[in-house]
């Protein structure tokens, strides 16, 4: 059957394994520009002469330029199967070097899977009885597209409805629940929504409510709560407490006395000068807090214990991440102690309290399951053991961003394999952006393989603007002036930047500008929107679901698009194992382009993301 998706087969798949095989030929530690240089033949430099190097099996065994070669040996360092470390004399010194994972990778290779596989989502079919069914509920279905409508009234027990931005996911969704209800005589107790936010959970619940409609919306969080209210004496044998902040404070800090440290000498620490400039001290002590619990929580998604990833770090990061690891630990040891849980407890502890008493799982026949891109391994097992006949999952792997948090985008991508008998229902026509918008989106994402949208919205001219910039105030002064000449209602403009750093620099101008304004960082204020007359600065993380009539995406160079910086050290060291960050920062580009409706304004300073192809100037330019 013919697929949706792209399945050419990538020629240099097993390239990365030169890399390795190179570094297990050489008898001693390289430079990178030296590793470089020999897989590219390049007998110019001295070392690989000195060395006669060139004698080697992989000297110029790789066939691509050195930016592209560079780029494989840095995704080689970011999954651990190179080290990079200094010398006893010189500890600035940065050779490579193989690890334990790379040798092991060289006798038994299993990356180069991971990096051929495409999604097998194969084309869907209306049948002439599905066809029949529109007709008879052409009333209930009138404001529905065709693969709206079989996502709606399928009768498959599995359906994956891959929802492409802007193409009314929400709406598919809440709509299914209603005809379930109400023309397929489903009790709405035997239904369960799952949503990813609070904020989405009670947006849901309005919108059913205002059809007559109460059933069963949970996020996961909410979901495990009820679980455990409802058994928690059969699961702790004494009063268990959620965590409050003042308890996350009193546990950090308890953590860093017993290593000799203040809160204030671990921020100093654990953040370089750049990381701390233009912060106040109680910003970056939460973010060192809220940064100890999300490595936690990234652990307990993986079911796996916290493993000593201070072996891990390079000179200049061990010391830092010895402390960090010994304050998670002391954390969750802390929590057992004191009968305390979090919201991923609540997730965890409901689901292997299920697992040992399978006749308390609560029994449903329908799950709808929102955002399924975003969606970890604890909470795939959570979906596998309610085991409800019927499974209805939405999302699009084009917006799966949050694989640093333990995400991972083959749930979505490889549901028809662990599914076999489902339907795959593309929703691919855009209601949000205009026609040349939604083309510059499928040209940023081509490469991955996944169906283009359609719009039917006509463009405008020069709806797409890109524009260099000689140095970023001169960027961020030029935005801020065209923000205050649109004619567009603030509350209908987005800033979107790739980092907290930029947004803040940015909102004390505007602030000197006078210029209402609401700020919007990964962290904080991701479930508020912006009131009349405010226009909205955020990071991409945090818009993902929002759209705007103007879209301004500032940084779009190399340092930002994909980010080199970063405002969590640990965190970034730790989370290289389950996902291509390079692909996800495409991703996430991808997700701030798709928010602009009518205008869209990318900017710059010295040289441009490689994320803006030569192909997407020219649809920019025509």
């Amino acid at each position: 059957m013919e697929n949706i998706f792209s399945s050419k087969e990538d020629t240099h798949v097993f390239d990365y394994l030169k890399i390795l095989k190179s570094l297990n030929e050489i008898p001693f530690p390289i430079g990178k520009t030296t590793l470089i240089d020999f897989l590219t033949g390049d007998s110019t430099n001295a070392s690989v002469s000195k060395n006669k190097l060139t004698r080697k099996i992989n000297f110029n065994s790789l066939k691509l330029s050195k930016q592209e070669v560079r780029e494989m040996v840095d995704d080689m360092i970011k999954n651990r199967f190179v080290e990079v470390s200094g010398t006893l004399s010189n500890p600035f010194l940065k050779l490579l070097s193989l690890t334990s994972k790379g040798t092991t990778e060289l006798i038994a290779p299993k990356y180069y899977l991971k990096k051929t596989e495409k999604p097998t989502l194969e084309k869907f079919d209306i049948s002439t009885e599905e066809i029949y069914e529109f007709q008879e509920f052409d009333k209930f279905l009138e404001n529905f597209n065709e693969n709206q409508k079989k996502a709606i009234i399928s009768k498959n027990e599995k359906i994956m409805c891959i929802a492409g931005a802007g193409s009314g996911k929400t709406a598919v969704l809440t709509k299914r629940v209603e005809f379930l209800v109400k023309h397929r005589g489903v009790n709405p107790s035997k239904i369960l929504a799952i949503t990813f936010t609070r904020k989405a959970r009670q947006e849901m619940r309005n919108r059913l409510s205002e059809l007559g409609i109460s059933t069963n919306i949970e996020t996961f969080n909410s979901l495990g709560e009820h679980i455990l209210n409802k058994h928690e004496r059969e699961i702790y044998g004494r009063p268990i407490r959620l965590i409050t902040t003042q308890d996350k404070i009193i546990m950090v800090k308890e953590a860093l006395e017993s290593q000799k440290k203040t809160l204030l000498q671990a921020v100093e620490e654990y953040f370089s000068p750049q990381q701390r400039a233009n912060k106040t001290p109680e910003r970056l002590m939460w973010t060192f807090i809220n940064d100890c619990f999300a490595i936690i929580d990234y652990f307990k998604s993986k079911n796996k214990p916290i493993y000593d990833f201070s072996k891990d770090a390079d000179t200049k990061h061990y010391l830092i991440a010895l402390m960090v690891l010994r304050t998670c630990n002391y954390i969750k040891t802390y929590m057992e102690t004191e009968g305390l849980r979090d919201f991923s407890d609540q997730v965890i502890d409901s689901l292997n309290f299920l697992k040992r008493n399978p006749d308390k799982i609560p029994k449903f026949e329908h799950i709808l399951v929102d955002e399924y891109q975003d969606l970890n391994s604890m909470q795939v097992d959570f979906i596998k053991l309610l085991n409800a006949p019927n499974l209805f999952g939405v999302g699009d792997p084009r917006q799966s961003i949050f694989g640093w948090r333990g995400s991972e985008i083959t749930h979505i991508t490889n549901f028809s394999k662990e599914y076999p008998e489902c339907e795959i229902v593309p929703l691919v026509m855009n209601y949000r952006s205009t026609k040349k918008i939604v083309t510059l989106m499928n040209s940023s994402i081509k490469h991955l393989g996944f169906p283009d949208l359609i719009s039917n919205k006509e463009s405008k001219q020069n709806e797409i603007i890109l524009e260099r910039f000689e140095n970023e105030m001169e960027e961020i002064l030029d935005v801020l002036q065209k923000v205050l000449e649109s004619k567009s209602e603030r509350q209908e403009i987005f800033i979107l930047a790739r980092t907290n750093r930029q947004l803040v620099e940015i909102s004390k101008i505007m602030r000197n500008m006078q210029i209402p304004h609401i700020l919007k960082t990964e962290d904080e204020n991701t479930q508020i929107n912006a009131k009349e007359g405010e226009v909205t600065l955020a990071t991409i993380h945090s818009i993902k679901g929002l759209q705007a009539r103007e879209t301004f995406v500032i940084g779009c160079n190399v340092q930002n698009f994909p980010c080199k910086a970063s405002d969590h050290p640990i965190i970034e060291m730790i989370k290289m194992e389950n996902y291509d960050k390079d692909e996800e920062e495409k991703r996430l580009f991808y997700v701030a382009i798709s928010r602009a409706k009518e205008k869209l304004y990318l900017s710059y300073s010295g040289t441009k993301t490689d994320f803006i192809t030569d192909e997407m100037i020219k649809i920019i330019n025509d």
